[in-house]
């Protein structure tokens, strides 16, 4: 179990390589497609029972998300973003959060800045060395899209 206050509101969170394998799959006729897990899927429904907010914040844009936030009423969403730390100040204003209200999940150097600002930085065991090596940041015992956001979520609700 990670070490997460009691007191978190949101959970902000990447979403390729945290809630899935961070694979693209690319049939013969050029369509891509992501593979979910259904622990982190279950997860996405557990926060939002349990009445936490929900960002999610993307370097791509892709149809899993759209899913994703359709389907449990996502308040915050953002794709194709290159600048995440501008958007997550954003988020954090428009809630008013402090830094013992919400924790960021990433896992690779378009997440540094954010993970960085963060109090509670989580990362994936398949994250890139300079997220791993952030100070503070708690890794997950299992590997993005394979029920990391699972288990970040079953440390939140206890």
């Amino acid at each position: 179990m990670l070490n997460l206050p009691k007191t978190i509101k949101m959970v902000i969170t990447d979403f390729d390589g945290i809630v899935t394998d961070n694979c693209v799959y690319v049939d013969e006729k050029g369509s891509t497609s992501r593979k979910l897990n259904f622990k982190d899927i279950m997860a996405f429904s557990l926060l939002k029972k349990n009445g936490y907010m929900v960002g999610i914040i993307s370097g791509e844009s892709n149809s899993a998300i759209e899913l994703i936030k359709e389907k449990f009423n996502i308040e915050e969403v953002h794709q194709g973003i290159r600048n995440k730390l501008n958007v997550l100040e954003e988020i954090l204003k428009k809630y008013n959060l402090s830094q013992e209200e919400y924790i960021y999940i990433g896992d690779d150097v378009n997440d540094y800045d954010s993970l960085c600002c963060t109090k509670y930085p989580i990362t994936v065991p398949n994250a890139v060395e300079k997220i791993k090596n952030i100070n503070n940041i708690q890794i997950t015992s299992v590997e993005g899209g394979n029920g990391a956001f699972r288990e970040i979520v079953d440390s939140i609700l206890g």
